[in-house]
C-alpha cells in the first residue's frame, strides 16, 4: 500500500540516464495490460503475473518497469485521469453547461469508439481506486472531479453543495457508461451520445409537468425466520468492503476483522466468501424491488412511481443503514456467478424502463431514449452511497433537493426552491 510520503514512479528505474523509445513504450504496454487486468479482477485481484502473462514476460519484466503491484496500478489509474482531463479540457469553454456537457458526453463516446479501433487506450474502471489509497492518485481523482464541476453552472446560479452534488451525479453516469456500453452498436455512439446528453442536461419530466409531491415508498425485505441474528452483520460487512475495495478487497480476514470475529465464525456462518456475496446481491436485489412495488402500488402518473422508487432508495443510501451493493461491483466478481447476477440487474433496469414508458404515455415523462434513461436512474442510486465524500455537509433530508431532483429535471435546472 502506498504511504503518503510515496511518490509514484513515474520515470525508469535509477541507473538508466534516459528513457529510450523502447523503454517508453515497453512501460506503456505494461500500463495497457495493467488496466485490462484492473477492469476485469479489480485492484486487488490484479497480479503482476497476470500482467505480465498478457505481454509475454515474466513478473520480474515488470518488475523492472515498476517496483510493486502498487506502484503500477497508481501508474494505471493516473494514465485514465489524465485522458479524461484531456477529453474535458476542450469542453470548458462551451457558452453553457448543456454545451460544455454536450459537447464531453460526444468527446467521450468519440474516445469509445477510438478504443474499439484500437487507436486509443483503454479507460481504467475506478470503481475500487480507493482500495489503492495513494495520495498522488486521490489528488488526479479530485482534480478530475473538480473540471467535470467546472462543466455546470457556477457559483452565480449553484451553490457549493449544489454543484458538488450534481457534479458527482454527473461523473457516476459517464463511470458507470461502461456497465451498458456492451449493449450499443459502436455505430449508434453519436446517436446515443445526443441521446444522453439531453437526458442529463435536460432532464427526464414532461411538459407542463413538475416535481411530485414526495410520497413514503418504504424500503423493506421481508424477514428470514430461520436467519440468526449475526447473518445480517455479515451481510453489512461484507456489502461495505465490496462497495469500498471491490470483490477482492472483500476478503474473508477483512470481513472477519471488521466484526471483530475469527475466520473460524465467519464460516460458521458462511459456507464460502462467494455464498455471502451473492446473499449481498440478494439483499440489493430485494430492496429495490420492494421500492418499486411500494411505489407501484401506490400508483399515480409514471413520473410520480418513478420518483417515489427512486427517492426511496437514494434515501436509503445516504441515511447511513445497511447499504445497497454497488452494482458497480458485479464487474469483478467470479465469472461463474457474474452473468446471473447481471442478469437479474438487467430486470431492474427493465422494470425502469417499463415506468420510463408508461409516464412518456400519461405525459408526466419527456419522450426521452428509455433504456439510456433506465442506465441513468440505476448508475445515480448506485453513485448516491458514495456522495458524503463530495458533500459531506449535507443532510440526507436535503439530498432529494440536491441529488434526486436533478437527476429528473436536468443538470441544467435551476436549483430546487
Amino acid at each position: 500500500m502506498t504511504r503518503p510520503d510515496d511518490v509514484v514512479t513515474t520515470e525508469m528505474p535509477a541507473g538508466r540516464r534516459a528513457p529510450t523509445h523502447r523503454y517508453q513504450a515497453k512501460r506503456h504496454a505494461i500500463v495497457r495490460s495493467a488496466i485490462e487486468e484492473m477492469n476485469r479482477n479489480g485492484v486487488r485481484g490484479m497480479t503482476l503475473g497476470d500482467v505480465a502473462a498478457r505481454l509475454a514476460l515474466v513478473p520480474t519484466g515488470v518488475i523492472y518497469y515498476f517496483k510493486n503491484k502498487e506502484d503500477l496500478a497508481a501508474a494505471a489509474f493516473l494514465k485514465g485521469l489524465e485522458s479524461y482531463q484531456a477529453l474535458l479540457a476542450p469542453c470548458a469553454d462551451g457558452a453553457t453547461d448543456t454545451v460544455r456537457v454536450g459537447a464531453f458526453i460526444h468527446a467521450y463516446f468519440e474516445h469509445r469508439r477510438r478504443i474499439d479501433l484500437g487507436e486509443a487506450d483503454p479507460f481504467p474502471v475506478f470503481n475500487d481506486v480507493r482500495a489503492l489509497n495513494c495520495p498522488p492518485v486521490n489528488d488526479a481523482y479530485v482534480s478530475m472531479f473538480r473540471a467535470f464541476r467546472g462543466l455546470l453552472a457556477g457559483r452565480e446560479v449553484l451553490s457549493r453543495r449544489h454543484r458538488n452534488a450534481r457534479a458527482h451525479l454527473l461523473l457516476s453516469e459517464v463511470l458507470w457508461i461502461p456497465a451498458w456500453l456492451n449493449q450499443v452498436e459502436a455505430a449508434d455512439y453519436p446517436r446515443t451520445a445526443e441521446r444522453m446528453s439531453a437526458v442529463l442536461t435536460g432532464g427526464m419530466i414532461g411538459a407542463g409537468h413538475a416535481w411530485p409531491r414526495r410520497r413514503p415508498a418504504p424500503v423493506m425485505r421481508k424477514p428470514d425466520p430461520t436467519a440468526h441474528a449475526s447473518c445480517e452483520l455479515f451481510l453489512r460487512a461484507a456489502t461495505e468492503l465490496i462497495n469500498q475495495e471491490g470483490y477482492h478487497g472483500a476478503s474473508v480476514e477483512r470481513i472477519s476483522a471488521r466484526l471483530n470475529v475469527s475466520k473460524g465464525a465467519f464460516y460458521h456462518h458462511n459456507e464460502t466468501k462467494d455464498e455471502l456475496v451473492v446473499a449481498c446481491f440478494e439483499r440489493t436485489f430485494e430492496i429495490m424491488w420492494s421500492a418499486i412495488h411500494a411505489a407501484e402500488e401506490a400508483g399515480g402518473s409514471g413520473l410520480e412511481v418513478l420518483a417515489s422508487a427512486v427517492t426511496a432508495l437514494i434515501d436509503h443510501q445516504t441515511r447511513g443503514q445497511a447499504p445497497l451493493l454497488r452494482t458497480s461491483a458485479l464487474t469483478t466478481v467470479p465469472e461463474t456467478i457474474r452473468a446471473e447476477l447481471m442478469q437479474r440487474f438487467n430486470r431492474i433496469s427493465y422494470r425502469v424502463a417499463s415506468i420510463l414508458c408508461d409516464g412518456i404515455a400519461d405525459g408526466s415523462i419527456a419522450p426521452v431514449e428509455v433504456n439510456i434513461a433506465a442506465q441513468v436512474i440505476t448508475a445515480a442510486i448506485n453513485a448516491a452511497v458514495d456522495l458524503r465524500y463530495f458533500t459531506p455537509d449535507l443532510e440526507p433530508a436535503e439530498t432529494v433537493d440536491h441529488y434526486v431532483r436533478p437527476l429528473f429535471e436536468g443538470l441544467s435546472s435551476p436549483p430546487a426552491a
